[in-house]
């Protein structure tokens, strides 16, 4: 008996010129054409500089002369009693900032997402400091906080509730109380915005269902808003967390660190070593401020990275 042998011819591998053909038929080519200023704008405005970082932590860089010194910076950066206590105030903020920021603006989201009349013109306005500069609405409340002339002190007194101005900017007690109320105030409006948006992604069947249940205002929410409301209220979160720790630019504003490095948080503290500030009067420390900013990245890692893997191991519950 004898068997048929088929031999099957390799196909010839098609040419470079018949490659681009078929990708730019198939729209592969014209893509990446498209994500070009895309890649270039990531590589020049967050690679590079980063490149550029790390190209001086060895050094003692001033802007104009580096001199190499090893490993100085690092150990430095380990007895830098100032970074540390800034370090501590950071989370400090954080979490006063997060406590308030977020209560406030899911609640907020939930009463102006209902059809009332008035509700769009508060949410515009709600909504404006987050248009605004915040070192513009920063210098607004300095004014407002201002110990003398100030609109807060003087409404205290007008009601008899303080008998002479309070330093709220200048005083150890109130001043980290003072600068996270204006960053609540800066953020909410931000977040009430994403959390309406992800509200409105709620089916009213749903909510019709469970009133025919005879589920109440607060068992409706925490049963059906805030479950479905998740993969919003996850990123909401996430945003939130990063943003406490990066802020800065207010704390400038506000009290440029002070009284004492009271309200001094990382960034703050990194952006007068490497740009200088009215009070200092030495060089600028590029280079250790670039070390000091691997440290600060790497915090805010240790604290944003358990909580993506949490609310990852939440999403296959």
């Amino acid at each position: 008996m004898s068997k048929n042998v088929v031999r099957k011819t390799a196909r010839p591998e098609p040419s470079f010129a018949q490659r681009v053909k078929q990708g730019w038929s198939g729209g592969s080519i014209p893509m990446w054409f498209m994500l070009l200023p895309t890649i270039f704008f990531i590589v020049v405005i967050s690679i590079y500089p980063f490149v550029w970082i790390f190209h001086y932590v060895f050094y003692d860089y001033n802007g104009f002369t580096a001199y190499f010194i090893g490993w100085k910076n690092f150990t430095r950066a380990f007895s830098d009693s100032i970074y540390w206590y800034s370090v501590l105030h950071t989370f400090e903020y954080a979490v006063m900032k997060l406590l308030f920021v977020l209560p406030l603006s899911l609640v907020t989201a939930v009463i102006l997402q209902k059809k009332r009349f008035g509700s769009s013109v508060f949410q515009v306005i709600y909504f404006l400091p987050t248009v605004i500069s915040s070192a513009v609405y920063s210098l607004i409340w300095y004014f407002i906080f201002a110990s003398y002339n100030g609109v807060l002190n003087g409404y205290l007194e007008t009601l008899g509730w303080i008998s002479q101005p309070v330093d709220w900017l200048g005083s150890m007690k109130t001043a980290m109380t003072s600068v996270v109320i204006v960053a609540v105030w800066g953020a909410f409006g931000n977040y009430m915005i994403l959390l309406i948006s992800g509200l409105a992604g709620i089916p009213e069947d749903v909510y019709e269902s469970a009133k025919i249940d005879g589920a109440n205002g607060v068992q409706t929410f925490f049963h059906i808003t805030l479950p479905m409301l998740g993969p919003v209220l996850k990123v909401v979160i996430l945003l939130a967390i990063t943003t406490a720790f990066k802020d800065y630019q207010s704390i400038l504003v506000l009290t440029n660190g002070g009284p004492n490095n009271r309200t001094h948080v990382m960034f703050s503290y990194i952006y007068q070593i490497v740009f200088g500030s009215s009070a200092s009067t030495g060089n600028l420390q590029i280079g250790y401020g670039a070390v000091l900013s691997i440290y600060s990245a790497v915090i805010v890692a240790i604290v944003t990275i358990p909580y993506l893997r949490a609310s990852k191991k939440m999403d296959e519950v």
